[in-house]
């Protein structure tokens, strides 16, 4: 026993030593802005959310100002439950609009005062709909009973699958129901603004979210697509928006969808195909609680999306296709809280910052790999009206309060250009972490980076799977290419100290009241923190800039000249 004590004990002290030494030698990352290596896609610039209702109410129409805000291009949004029947009142992971009702006779009622209200606050902002058709109205329900489901934290994710999940009970009315809905959107918000839009059909009918077959997904598709063309020949439809392409099951179901839309008769049509304008599918991780503390699986959902990258650059007919990863998430329940599931305690702190910043980096790399048209990435991500202060939720704010992970989001909306080279010594490789994640001593300090015109941008993260302390890295940035003798450099952080307004919650005791004065300052903190600004010389249009980076932390450097 004595032996196994001080074997541990040596493995212990050696951990350590790894962990100190690693810490004591500074990071070097290399940027070469005269090398591009694609351009700096605002992937990024996409959210959803379930409820569709939050859309026009109080905390949900600051949030939207406030991501239409920090992008240079229009931001898309995507939401659940656009057609499905009831009052409109929102609750967790529900929603509805009353699109779709019948008489008595079974004639169809369209009512688009509850849908309309919420694509004005999108237009209203320059923001454009990822427009999702679904889900099935009571009326239309080949199952109807029960209809609502009554969910909340803590209960069986599958008690939401009720009557609005399966397959329409009339093909021909579902394909009416679309095409009333986009004629009416042509005349109330004109055919160039919808032609700009993107339509979808349904949501992840490879799970419970479609109590059908693939051929029934194929069908209703081929109606949906049939009725939005006949409304506007010009609009864009896409899907199949499966879930999980590296799951056996679900790459068949995407594979089938794919060959449907290529070869197959057109349920609606008769003829051969099926529109298809961008190619759809999610791709979640899976955090876990280990020894105590939160480990993430940023490796699940890389391997989601390379999969999905791969069947697409395999499918000659498609492979020139815009892909939108439609749900691209740390996990799969936004409305699962940290109370009821502990693993979610990464959502509002750093860990999720540095988490998003490290992941949307290898979408890019991925996409690059594959040879694909990565279109965007909806971060599954928004708010929840009337809820506990940082209950857990995975969101952006909580009662009007930024979350650390949305300055990712502004620090993301300041690059632009072209995507240059850059390298580091800690950086994981690309299928390194795919495969296996970030698990070793060592953290992941990688870099992301831009030139425009007259400026460049640097992002650079230290992330790890595990979220534990950790001493801060020194790292040294050396950018080179710089077309200018002076610069003005301006860094931003998100870290414990810097753009975290739930470290400042927490030092006011975690008040589930604050008052208007702590409301007010956790609003100031909840901004993109500016930690410094400074003129520097350019030497042979080289520059280092020396960086403090505490793990799970991420720095934003800004250089215009």
């Amino acid at each position: 026993m004595k032996h196994l004590i001080r074997v541990a004990f040596l493995l212990a002290i050696t951990f350590l030593s790894v962990q100190m030494d690693a810490q004591n030698i500074p990071v070097t990352i290399q940027v070469d802005l005269s090398k591009t290596t694609g351009d700096m896609k605002p992937v990024w610039a996409w959210f959803g959310y379930d409820e569709p209702n939050y859309t026009y109410m109080k905390d949900g129409k600051k949030l939207l100002s406030e991501l239409a805000a920090l992008s240079p291009v229009p931001v898309y949004v995507r939401a659940h439950n656009l057609l499905t029947t009831g009052d409109g009142v929102a609750a967790l992971k529900w929603g509805s609009t009353n699109a779709y009702t019948e008489d008595a006779q079974g004639n169809p009622i369209y009512n688009w005062r509850i849908v309309d209200s919420i694509f004005d606050t999108y237009v209203q902002r320059g923001m454009k709909p990822l427009a999702q058709i679904g889900f099935m109205p009571e009326a239309l329900s080949s199952k109807p009973q029960p209809y609502r489901h009554y969910w909340k934290p803590g209960n069986p994710y599958g008690e939401i699958f009720t009557g609005w999940a399966y397959p329409p009970n009339n093909y021909v009315k579902w394909g009416n129901l679309v095409y009333e809905w986009v004629k009416h959107c042509v005349a109330r918000y004109g055919k160039k603004e919808v032609e700009s839009w993107y339509w979808e059909v349904w949501n992840e009918p490879n799970i419970g979210y479609f109590k059908g077959k693939v051929q029934d997904y194929c069908k209703m598709y081929d109606y949906a697509a049939d009725g939005l063309r006949r409304a506007l020949p010009s609009a864009r439809i896409g899907g199949p928006h499966s879930t999980g392409p590296s799951w056996d099951v679900a790459e068949k179901f995407l594979r089938t969808f794919l060959k449907h839309c290529e070869s197959d008769t057109n349920y609606a049509t008769g003829k051969i195909g099926a529109p298809l304008d961008f190619i759809a599918f999610h791709a979640k991780g899976a955090p876990r609680v280990v020894e105590g503390h939160v480990r993430m699986g940023i490796a699940n959902q890389l391997r989601d999306i390379s999969k999905g990258f791969d069947i697409v650059a395999s499918t000659p007919a498609f492979k020139h296709l815009p892909i939108v990863i439609g749900e691209s998430d740390p996990e799969g329940c936004a409305a699962c809280g940290m109370a009821t599931n502990p693993e979610n305690a990464y959502r509002n702190g750093t860990m999720y910052s540095s988490y998003t910043a490290a992941s949307f980096a290898r979408k890019y790399l991925l996409a690059d790999h594959y040879g694909v048209n990565f279109l965007g990435a909806v971060s599954w991500s928004f708010e929840f009206e009337d809820q506990p202060w940082f209950y857990g939720f995975r969101d952006l704010a909580t009662n009007g309060v930024d979350k650390p992970v949305l300055n990712i989001f502004r620090m993301f909306g300041m690059m632009k250009g072209k995507r240059v080279a850059v390298a580091s010594d800690r950086m994981y490789p690309l299928l390194t972490i795919r495969d296996s994640g970030v698990r070793k001593v060592t953290t992941d300090i990688g870099g992301l980076a831009a030139k425009d015109k007259k400026m460049a941008t640097v992002m650079v993260w230290n992330y790890h799977d595990d979220d534990l302390e950790g001493q801060p890295e020194n790292v040294e940035v050396r950018i080179d290419g710089l077309p200018a003798k002076k610069v003005k450099l301006t860094q931003y952080a998100v870290d414990k100290q810097h753009s975290n307004s739930y470290e400042v919650w927490k030092q006011m005791g975690s008040p589930q009241q604050p008052t208007p004065e702590q409301i007010s300052q956790l609003e100031k903190a909840g901004q993109l923190d500016q930690t410094g600004t400074s003129s520097e010389r350019v030497q042979d249009g080289k520059l280092t800039v020396n960086v403090s980076l505490q793990r799970q932390g991420v720095v934003l450097l800004k250089l215009e000249w």
